[in-house]
């Protein structure tokens, strides 16, 4: 199974952290965010990895080069200039493949299993499903959420409405009418098939979190090291 991480956005909020630093390879616990990625994905047995890029691009490549120093085989999407998460996928299709593939944000930092995600792609397939999204408990900067899970659906009304993680298996039927280099966003397609009922999902009550601000990234690097300094092995 192949997995996207996706690692083109500028990083506005993250200013002047990500002047010069592209996003993805901020440090919190003494590894860059993209790396707790790749090392958990390795861990689930994830090694083909699409990592898409635009702003400061080329740091994130001769940072992870093709991979083989992290255990896994990295092919790389440029973009001259970021196309949204839907544009992203679109333009990396040709190098995702055919079959279900799983996409994770590169601003987020989690304990989800990923090993999960090859059951979730088989499901997918089985239930002709478009997408299925991990969702979490709503976090104090987005208290009102986006979605609801009603009978393994995805709703976009259900109630109580939960945070899209930024994990999710998709497939890739689903981007088919996004020409390649065009920009789109993900949550209109999302909602169009949650209408026809073919997004499913699960919520996900585990560590995690949107290192979206420099206080988000500070708090989240104070407790990894002091998780490291104490032993704690549980925290991811």
């Amino acid at each position: 199974m192949k997995a996207m991480i996706l690692a083109a956005g500028r990083g506005e909020r993250m200013r002047p952290l990500t002047d010069h630093i592209p996003k993805p390879l901020l440090e919190v616990g003494g590894k860059s965010l993209i790396a707790w990625h790749i090392e958990r994905l390795r861990g689930a047995g994830i090694r083909e990895l699409v990592i898409n890029h635009a702003w400061l691009g080329a740091k994130i490549e001769a940072a992870l080069g093709d991979g083989r120093g992290l255990g896994v085989e990295i092919e790389y999407s440029p973009e001259p200039h970021a196309l949204e998460t839907a544009g992203g996928i679109a333009q990396a299709l040709a190098l995702l493949g055919q079959a279900p593939f799983l996409v994770v944000n590169g601003d987020v930092h989690c304990a989800y299993d990923f090993s999960r995600a090859a059951g979730i792609a088989a499901g997918i397939e089985e239930r002709r499903l478009y997408a299925w999204l991990v969702l979490v408990a709503n976090p104090p900067h987005h208290s009102l959420g986006d979605f609801g899970l009603q009978s393994g659906l995805v709703n976009a009304s259900a109630a109580p409405l939960h945070t899209f993680s930024g994990i999710g298996v998709y497939h890739p039927t689903l981007f088919a009418a996004i020409a390649p280099g065009s920009k789109a966003k993900l949550a209109p397609l999302l909602r169009t098939a949650m209408a026809q009922g073919r997004v499913g999902g699960e919520f996900f009550d585990g560590r995690w979190t949107d290192v979206g601000t420099p206080q988000r990234l500070a708090d989240l690097d104070d407790q990894l090291r002091q998780a490291a300094r104490t032993g704690l092995q549980s925290f991811p």
